[in-house]
């Protein structure tokens, strides 16, 4: 929670409290003590309200608000055009002599309160459709439109982003804040060889982006110098400009979880696109190390995934065939389960008397 928002909740807390006692103690009658404390406890209750509306319209973002005042606008007028219309008959006929006053006035209120309601809901309807241009409202179709990608550091580190911004699925979408640029170009001069060597390239991916012609890339200047956390800042940018953000961090994915903003994780989408195992299939693996379990091995596909092998233990350092069993999808990625053949330790075997004979003729 950023200072501006601490300031503002105290500051109506503050203004709720005050207005409520000075209410109570204007009250004619009653204690001034117990006025007072009734006061307080009524801007307590107040400002509670006013938090538990500020916590429901959270996930609500700016063009939302600016479409639901439009349509409760455009409501209002539609609401007042039923009850003008409704009075208008009433001059005319003599149902103005047979309707009591009470009847009339519930009936002009259902009338106000259903055109209101009808024209709202139309406009929310209809915001994909309509193409309305005021200052600091805007109006877009939306419904055949792409949302763009707001990038973060993460992603900019990972060389594999110039690959998918060169198979043409993000063009005119991909929007680089200036904030991530001077964190970027901080890092590259501050800090451990690690974090300048990530900043650095992460720079020069920014510059090939920038050189693409086909993948138009955006600049936001807007900054939000009241918050420091970078994660914080790009989570208001996407609600503000309505963007989706793409990380290769997943601690971006659980904060923005609780913020309602959609973040499309880069290694899910490599994930998602690395090839299937079959039960059953055959394939040929390097074991590299010890897995967890007695005689597992460990190796790793071309891809980066990973390989537990069954009996695999005893060929660290050797190509063997091995037979899949499984395919385990995890929030790190995949997993490959497999089991060593029979004919691998025949190979083992092989090899062993091949460098026994080898140590005898050199004796």
């Amino acid at each position: 929670m950023n200072v501006s928002l601490v300031f503002t909740r105290i500051f109506f807390a503050i203004l709720s409290i005050f207005f409520m006692t000075i209410y109570m103690l204007a009250a004619p009658e009653g204690h001034v003590a117990i006025k007072a404390i009734i006061g307080v406890g009524l801007g307590v209750v107040l400002i509670m309200l006013l938090i538990g509306f500020d916590t429901l319209f959270r996930r609500f973002n700016l063009r939302s608000f600016n479409i639901a005042v439009i349509g409760l606008f455009i409501g209002y007028l539609m609401g007042q055009a039923l009850v003008l219309i409704f009075h208008a008959v009433l001059d005319i006929s003599a149902l103005s002599l047979v309707l009591a006053p009470t009847l009339k006035e519930i009936i002009a209120i259902a009338l106000f309160l259903f055109g209101t309601y009808l024209g709202t809901i139309m406009t929310l309807r209809a915001s994909d459709e309509l193409y309305i241009s005021i200052p600091f409202v805007k109006f877009t179709p939306t419904a055949q439109k792409k949302k763009d990608l707001l990038i973060d550091s993460s992603v900019l580190s990972d060389a594999r982003i110039i690959d998918v911004c060169s198979t043409g699925i993000l063009d005119q979408h991909i929007i680089v804040p200036r904030f991530i640029i001077k964190e970027l170009y901080a890092h590259s001069e501050t800090g451990d060889e690690t974090t300048k060597t990530r900043a650095r390239r992460a720079l020069e991916v920014i510059k090939k982006m920038e050189s693409s012609s086909n993948l138009g890339v955006r600049f936001n200047d807007t900054d939000f110098p009241d918050v420091k956390d970078t994660t914080s800042k790009l989570i208001r940018l996407s609600r503000l400009i309505d963007a989706n953000i793409l990380t290769a961090d997943i601690t971006r994915i659980q904060m923005a979880s609780i913020e309602g903003i959609k973040i499309i994780n880069i290694h899910s989408l490599s994930n998602a696109l690395k090839p299937l195992m079959e039960t059953g299939e055959l394939i040929k693996i390097k074991v590299q190390r010890y897995g967890k379990e007695p005689r597992q091995g460990v190796g790793y596909l071309d891809d980066g995934t990973m390989v537990v092998i069954n009996g695999g233990g005893n060929f660290i350092g050797h190509i063997i065939e091995a037979q899949v069993l499984s395919v385990k999808h995890t929030s790190s990625g995949r997993m490959i389960f497999c089991n060593a053949l029979d004919e691998n330790a025949e190979e083992a075997d092989d090899e062993y008397r091949e460098a026994e004979y080898y140590d005898d003729e050199e004796d």
